[in-house]
């Protein structure tokens, strides 16, 4: 059912357009009308106009008027709303999906992987979450087909279109793009289902801002088809301690860099301003968590520290002012307690000085504050001995408008009624919160076509994109007596790479060290996975001798190319010394990665990061300093690469 809607100045008389059962887009001749979908929500025509009845009154209300801004339209649905409703959008649960990807009617309960403690409530049932709790913001961690996510979502927006006031939740997301990244809750998705581009080192290894910001505006389409309006993500921190167990998640230690990429990232989630075809994104962590004392994380105990033995607050805050400047619709605080930035010493979500001192007022953010998941429960530092009750309070005073990861909204509405909050500090909460949904259109339309979604997510052009990405993220490190790129025909032995890539482009792979030209090993420092944080030991940045020593030996049977993946900088002088050609990569396909090796792509990446000489050098670093080790085995920006041979 299609019907045209035409703007005149006549006097305004509405009419119910009844919907069915089934989504109907309403098309329009009028640029300034948007597309609506709706599956319960009467169709008011006024003028010949058309809007979206959400709350059922038959008439319209101005937070129903698409032609007001989203301010006025925020305002007025605030004034509209109870307590509870109002309670609801500040918390932000996981949602997730039942059995074949149907609305679940079941709540999932967990411990804390990182800090264990009693069960928590994960994701609620939804009826419950959107009926009762009046919950609207949601983590989407599923890893489902594109199509089979997109019809979940569809039918959760159903769900919310039925509640009193039709509010449409937000579906947000960690990363699910990059190469080789598997689910690590609350850190990164799955991104089989997606295109796949090398990890974020990656895309700074590129150092070119216009491929970041393509990649961001592909993954935003492929959010946008699926029904994810949201991004936990990009991440700011400077990455200036090497040993830190997120770093693989920055864009590395060179604070100028990743100011201009991250401004990048958000513009091309968002575009210029936040609309229907945008994806709204909480940058992270702030005031950065690069200096994490020791290289412990704030996840852990041991970790909560956030050290500033350089004096060089100002130097992290270089991403947070580009973000801003970019318009960045949510930031997010983190976990860690700020050692000598802030007089309290309390978690940054507890910190007023850090939240509403530095943030809103030195810095001048305006938009939402969402603190990280589980600040409440898991990892409250600094605030171990208040209740869960009194953590919410005094984040909330400290600035912070949601709290991520809970689903206790209750909590907030009785701190209203025994008067340690004020309903008025809600409201501004809830408008900041309102203001997003309305900005990115979903009032009008929060409904995506499955059948679009499979044709969108990781379609060819997206691949091309992404497979360009990984091959300028390689960076060579070392190439003795030139021996890439690969002369042809070369007999080769290969490690950790597949046989039919190399026949491909047309090389012979043999069966023994012994009887080959060159040997290629493609090889990954062991991480120990992000569980590995929960160690009080500083991580060791060197090869485990059970790696090294293969690869050593295969060095003196023919020459080596070592192909290294790299989450972090590494300790390697004996490997970059026995190899005869030397790679860094960040995620990337065997096919990419041969194509530099051969030549048919020259190597252009530089290291986001430098690589230190010993581990006794990085113990010496200040982990709030840049590039501050000594003699480093190869330095920020290094990079070497040849010319692509004539075939």
């Amino acid at each position: 059912m299609w019907m045209d809607a035409q703007h005149n100045k006549a006097p305004m008389k509405s009419l119910f357009v009844l919907a069915s059962a089934f989504t109907l887009l309403f098309a329009q001749t009028d640029p300034a009308q948007p597309v609506l979908a709706s599956r319960t929500a009467r169709i008011l025509r006024i003028d010949g106009i058309l809007f979206k009845d959400l709350n059922k009154n038959g008439q319209l209300d101005p937070y129903e008027d698409w032609r007001l801004p989203a301010q006025t339209r925020a305002q007025d649905l605030v004034s509209r709303m109870t307590l509870e409703e109002k309670a609801g959008l500040m918390v932000g649960p996981s949602l997730n999906p039942g059995p074949g990807g149907a609305v679940s009617d079941q709540p999932t309960y967990g411990t804390n992987p990182f800090n264990p403690g009693p069960p928590q409530l994960v994701s609620p049932a939804t009826e419950h979450a959107l009926h009762q709790l009046h919950l609207a913001q949601f983590i989407i961690r599923a890893n489902l087909p594109p199509r089979q996510m997109a019809t979940w979502l569809n039918a959760v927006q159903e769900v919310a279109e039925r509640t009193r006031l039709g509010i449409p939740p937000l579906f947000v997301t960690n990363p699910r793009n990059h190469l080789g990244a598997g689910a690590n809750f609350g850190i990164m998705e799955a991104a089989s289902a997606f295109s796949q581009w090398p990890g974020t080192l990656g895309l700074a290894a590129t150092r070119d801002a216009k491929l970041v910001e393509e990649f961001a505006s592909i993954a935003a389409r492929e959010y946008l088809s699926v029904g994810l309006r949201g991004a936990y993500h990009p991440t700011a921190d400077v990455a200036t301690e090497p040993r830190w167990n997120r770093f693989s998640e920055t864009l590395g230690e060179d604070a100028n860099l990743t100011a201009e990429l991250i401004g990048a990232l958000i513009r091309g989630f968002q575009g210029p301003a936040l609309g229907p075809s945008s994806v709204a994104v909480v940058t992270k962590h702030f005031p950065g968590a690069g200096p994490a004392g020791s290289g412990f994380d704030a996840h852990f105990p041991h970790g909560k520290n956030q050290v500033y033995p350089g004096n060089n607050l100002d130097y992290h805050l270089l991403p947070w002012k580009a973000a801003i400047a970019a318009g960045t619709a949510m930031i997010m605080p983190y976990y860690a307690v700020p050692n000598g930035i802030a007089k309290e010493a309390t978690g940054m979500s507890y910190n007023q000085e850090i939240v509403t001192g530095l943030l809103r007022g030195k810095l001048g953010f305006q938009g939402v504050v969402n603190s990280d998941t589980g600040i409440s429960t898991g990892m409250p530092w600094g605030v171990e001995s208040l209740t869960v009750k009194d953590r919410y309070r005094k984040a909330i005073e400290a600035g912070v408008d949601r709290i991520g990861g809970d689903a206790t909204p209750e909590l907030i509405v009785q701190l209203v009624k025994e008067q340690k909050l004020t309903e008025a500090r809600i409201d501004e909460s809830a408008r900041r919160i309102l203001r997003i949904h309305f900005a990115l259109g979903l009032f009008e339309n929060p409904y995506v076509n499955p059948d679009e979604a499979a044709r969108t997510v990781r379609n060819k052009e997206f691949e091309r994109k992404a497979g360009l990405a990984q091959r300028k993220s390689i960076v060579l490190l070392k190439n003795r007596d030139a021996i890439l790129p690969l002369k042809p025909g070369v007999k080769m032995y290969i490690q950790g790479l597949d046989p039919t890539e190399a026949a491909r482009h047309g090389y012979v792979s043999t069966a023994s060290p012994e009887k080959a030209e060159v040997c290629i090993a493609r090889a990954a420092a062991p991480s120990g996975g992000f569980m590995a944080g929960r160690s009080t030991r500083p991580i060791d940045l060197t090869l485990p001798a059970e790696q090294l020593a293969p690869l050593r030996s295969l060095a003196q049977k023919c020459p080596l190319v070592t192909v290294l993946y790299l989450e972090r900088p590494r300790v390697i002088p004996e490997l970059a010394q026995d190899s005869a050609a030397l790679l860094a990569t960040f995620g990337v396909s065997d096919e990419a990665l041969f194509d530099v090796l051969t030549g048919k792509f020259a190597p252009s990446g530089k290291l986001p990061f430098e690589m230190p000489s010993s581990m006794d050098a990085v113990r010496a670093q200040l982990e709030d300093m840049p590039h501050d080790s000594k003699n480093p085995l190869f330095p920020i920006g290094f990079g070497l690469s040849y010319p692509t041979p004539a075939r």
